[in-house]
């Protein structure tokens, strides 16, 4: 009975509508059900539901009632379904049936949930996917998406599994207000914010808990490569007031002026830039004095552009429905929400601006001059030179080990550090072990960025710092290649033995620093 607790939580989560986030609504009983499991705000949840419904009147003559189901960020989301349509095929029972839709997150947890999931039950092999497929038929997804590319990389699935539906980048949101009282410019880059000025001044989130965030980190690590990636993000880490459980958290705290800075998808960022500016305009400010106390800024050159998909899940109710809220979500009526000014009749929102860019391309053609923000990312997206694909599968038991599981040891090696009578103020918010000349300080800085190894069979040691041995450690470590090895007990997750062993090394290195046990190679120390 107690391995279908989780189970039963998770249908009761999926399948119960989420009635009080529209308020003051009630919806007709008479109505068909259309349920959307989303990680989305409220906001874009608002504006959808009522467009959604009033168009099905219009095109359909047929009253629609969009209930929404919001278990927690994209991959939690994705877990959990992942987990319901597995103990599905082990009870030999239909998978899915309790939501139609799943929509919001990146290309990235689509794709996993596109993949196949197999259980063997007495001995017969069955298996099935989380998504779909849909049929829109190629004249239709020219019409919406050109070629289907932005910078090389897909707008939505070769089979059909799942469809952008907006476009999205990742930067820097940041308080005005603090960033002066900290002394420190306004930020342009990720390595801006390594400074330690803003040491207890940044909100990070765990990217386990955040699909969106996990691919801001991939951005980092695929821009600025694996080492100098890795260096930026620890640094970042130890500057942390808080690690957060949600992507929104940090625009959150940076707006209420509990932290300066934070990593955050682009909507969220322009969202809260627009409202203090709109706040400052109507106190009477003019000019450069209604800029408002929050800026966002996308690094230049080091952010990606991904889609945000929508995809069937298998075993919806409402097949047609769910095609038709799919066409409408990619129509120019629900492309104009993500952009448009706030109407009260018209194309547009009714209540929130969304800040959202749109997936279609003729919205940029048609549509331009109507958008809130005047950016194209066909204009500004770039390919990564030389993607590895590797590095995603690493960056949450990494980060847990190299830093949410030691907040504390990480901090206080980080003080040793920017403490240290050695380091120097005159070389830019990223220092690192080649810009210094005191060895010990050398020593420290080379101690706290070292990456951790890992064993392999027949004793081989594998190099988490090498990125050439990214692709054999994920086969081995998190993909079962290593099973037979001996390397971890047969019932544990050897996933979870990566990141403990990453933060054992980790940790001694942090408590070394702090201590002031690294001394540096007496070579070191005669030059």
């Amino acid at each position: 009975m107690l391995r279908f607790l989780p189970i039963l939580f998770l249908l009761l989560l999926l399948a119960a509508p989420f009635a009080f986030e529209r308020k003051g609504e009630q919806p007709d009983p008479d109505a068909r059900r259309l349920v959307i499991v989303t990680p989305h705000n409220e906001q874009i949840r608002d504006e959808f539901a009522r467009a959604f419904e009033a168009w099905s009147e219009v095109h359909h003559d047929e009253p629609v009632t969009v209930i929404w189901s919001t278990p927690g960020g994209t991959s939690e989301i994705r877990k959990l379904l992942v987990s319901e349509y597995t103990a599905a095929l082990e009870d030999g029972i239909e998978p899915g049936g309790n939501a139609d839709l799943m929509w919001g997150g990146g290309s990235y947890e689509f794709t996993e949930l596109s993949k196949p999931i197999t259980a063997e039950v007495d001995g017969v092999e069955r298996t099935t996917r989380v998504l779909s497929p849909m049929d829109l038929g190629d004249e239709y997804l020219e019409s919406v998406y050109g070629d289907g590319l932005i910078a090389g990389d897909r707008l939505f699935d070769e089979d059909r599994r799942w469809f952008g539906t907006a476009l999205s980048s990742f930067g820097i949101v940041f308080n005005r207000d603090l960033i002066g009282q900290l002394g420190v410019p306004e930020p342009q880059t990720w390595q801006d914010l390594a400074d330690p000025s803003y040491r207890t001044w940044l909100t990070m989130v765990d990217p386990g808990m955040s699909g969106s965030v996990t691919t801001a980190f991939d951005a980092i690590l695929q821009r600025r490569g694996w080492t100098d990636g890795w260096m930026i993000l620890r640094r970042l880490a130890a500057n942390a007031r808080s690690f957060a459980g949600s992507s929104t958290k940090g625009p959150l705290d940076v707006a209420s002026g509990e932290a300066a800075a934070a990593i955050c998808i682009d909507f969220y960022g322009r969202y809260e830039a627009q409202r203090t500016r709109d706040a400052a305009i109507r106190a009477g400010l003019e000019g450069p004095d209604a800029v408002g106390r929050i800026g966002y800024v996308s690094p230049p050159g080091e952010t990606v552009i991904d889609p945000d998909p929508i995809g069937m899940l298998t075993g919806a109710n409402d097949p047609i429905l769910a095609r038709r809220f799919m066409e409408f979500v990619l129509s120019v009526d629900g492309q104009a929400l993500w952009q448009f000014p706030v109407a009260t009749e018209g194309l547009g929102p009714r209540q929130f601006e969304l800040r959202r860019l749109p997936i279609r391309r003729d919205m940029y053609r048609d549509h331009f001059d109507r958008f809130v923000d005047q950016v194209d990312p066909w204009q500004i997206a770039t390919p990564v030179e030389t993607p590895n694909r590797a590095m995603r599968s690493f960056i949450s038991p990494l980060f847990r080990g190299l830093a949410l599981d030691q907040p504390a040891a990480l901090r206080d090696a980080w003080i040793a550090i920017i403490e240290h009578p050695g380091y120097p103020d005159d070389q830019g918010p990223f220092v690192v072990a080649d810009d210094v000349s005191d060895p010990e300080l050398k020593a420290m800085l080379e101690a706290f960025d070292a990456m951790p190894t890992v064993p392999g069979p027949d004793g081989e040691v594998l190099d988490l710092g090498d990125p050439a041995a990214l692709s054999e450690i994920k086969a081995g470590w998190l993909r079962g290649g290593f099973d037979d090895a001996g390397l971890w007990p047969a019932d544990a997750d050897p996933g979870e033995i990566l990141r403990r062993i990453v933060r054992r090394q980790a940790e001694a290195n942090y408590l070394a620093i702090a201590a002031g046990e690294i001394r540096p190679e007496p070579s070191e120390i005669s030059r």
